[in-house]
């Protein structure tokens, strides 16, 4: 990686955190959380993330500086409940709240995608031009935020934001997959796998949450 490409890279992760800073920091009651730890939840959050992306990447093979973004999506999960539990809040609000900065990093990383030249979509038949694979993610990340943000804000989450995460970008990789372009120059690959795994945990999680809402509302109404 030459000096541009890792000062672009670390200029994105110090974005990400800045951003997920502001972000605690004006929903740190919902949290009940001190400032000083908003800010401390805001960088752990970047640093784990990256530790995160790289380690799947090297389990799938790849080189110690590369990165998979669904190292993110199967392994911040775990940081999410661990957070619920030290601060002795609902997992749900801690997930809804924690999933907007997942994809507002996940953006960013794209973003330097962009800038790095890697994560290429095939040639378009017949023409010198790629199918944007990395500006349609970036685009779905745009779109995601812009229906969640105003939720989560309200506190209208109800614990779902991240399983819809799941199911939505794993339905929309699997198809944006198809499009970009692999080192085996197969149509199908890996991250087909990772992506299907991801679209069927999400959708899995989504309706065991919703039965179970719909079966305490039953029970409340017998009341």
């Amino acid at each position: 990686m030459s000096w541009s490409q890792a000062y672009f890279l670390w200029l994105m992760l110090i974005g990400a955190t800045v951003f997920a800073m502001f972000w605690l920091l004006l929903l740190r009651k919902r949290l009940r959380i001190h400032a000083a730890v908003a800010v401390l939840l805001a960088v752990l959050h970047t640093a784990y993330g990256l530790c995160c992306v790289k380690a799947f990447a090297i389990l799938e093979g790849a080189s110690a500086g590369s990165m998979s973004l669904f190292g993110a999506v199967f392994f911040m999960p775990l940081a999410y409940f661990l957070i619920a539990k030290g601060l002795k809040r609902p997992t749900g609000t801690v997930f809804d709240l924690f999933t907007v900065l997942l994809v507002f990093t996940l953006m960013l990383a794209r973003c330097n995608c962009l800038f790095k030249g890697c994560c290429l979509g095939r040639f378009i038949s017949g023409t010198s031009f790629c199918w944007p694979t990395r500006e349609t993610e970036i685009l779905f990340y745009v779109l995601f935020l812009a229906v969640v943000i105003p939720r989560v804000w309200k506190d209208k989450g109800e614990g779902r934001i991240y399983p819809l995460y799941m199911l939505s970008y794993g339905a929309f990789r699997a198809v944006n997959e198809c499009f970009r372009a692999s080192d085996s120059g197969m149509l199908f690959h890996i991250s087909h796998i990772w992506a299907l795994l991801a679209f069927g945990l999400g959708l899995s999680i989504y309706f065991e949450q919703k039965r179970k809402r719909i079966s305490l509302e039953k029970r409340r109404k017998r009341k």
